[in-house]
């Protein structure tokens, strides 16, 4: 419903995200909303976003106000989820009110409504890494069985691509699993790394 502006000496950085979910470019006003876009992406049970999807019109005991929301999400199951994307120490007053407002009208129309903040650093740093293998061009479909073969009694990332073959080679393949799913391991408790405990997901 609105732009995306650029303009010299703007604090955010506006830019667009290659959603692997759908192939498609979705916008970002912030590298925080960025953030929040590649953990959608992410999210098995996200298969849809738009970003800037529609403008909220309501009246205050002072003046009528707007706001247009961060991201619609359309869920797996069918179910709609409307995103606003604000850091905790950055919500002001009006901003608190928009945001109780959208939920308020999402709660009517059988929406789900969620204001996300920051995400936990190491998450976010890991998820930033694996989105650069989420393209299927990552993918050698060719090491897929051994790679899920090798990865099913859960060992360390290291050890598993050097069994089966050049690194260089396997580590692409390992890292859009882990994107996709198809492989698991704990993304919150340290950045990734060769000593991360890897199995099939």
């Amino acid at each position: 419903m609105r732009s995306f502006p650029s303009y010299r000496g703007q604090s955010a950085f506006a830019g667009w995200w290659w959603l692997a979910t759908t192939g498609e470019h979705v916008g970002h006003e912030s590298w925080l909303e960025r953030d929040n876009l590649i953990a959608l992406d992410f999210d098995p049970d996200v298969v849809g976003v738009v970003s800037q999807p529609f403008w909220l019109h309501w009246t205050d005991d002072v003046r009528a106000r707007r706001h247009a929301p961060d991201y619609f999400v359309r869920m797996r199951d069918g179910a709609g989820l409307v995103v606003d994307v604000r850091a905790d120490d950055r919500i002001e007053p009006e901003d608190a009110a928009a945001f109780a407002a959208t939920e308020r009208a999402c709660d009517q129309v059988g929406w789900g409504y969620r204001r996300v903040g920051v995400l936990d650093p190491v998450l976010a740093a890991n998820l930033r890494w694996l989105a650069g293998y989420r393209h299927p061009r990552c993918l050698r479909p060719g090491l897929v069985a051994e790679v899920e073969r090798v990865f099913d009694g859960r060992i360390e990332l290291g050890c598993g691509v050097a069994a089966v073959g050049d690194p260089i080679v396997v580590l692409p393949t390992v890292f859009h699993l882990l994107w996709s799913g198809r492989l698991a391991a704990d993304l919150t408790g340290a950045v990734l790394g060769m000593s991360t405990v890897v199995g099939v997901g």
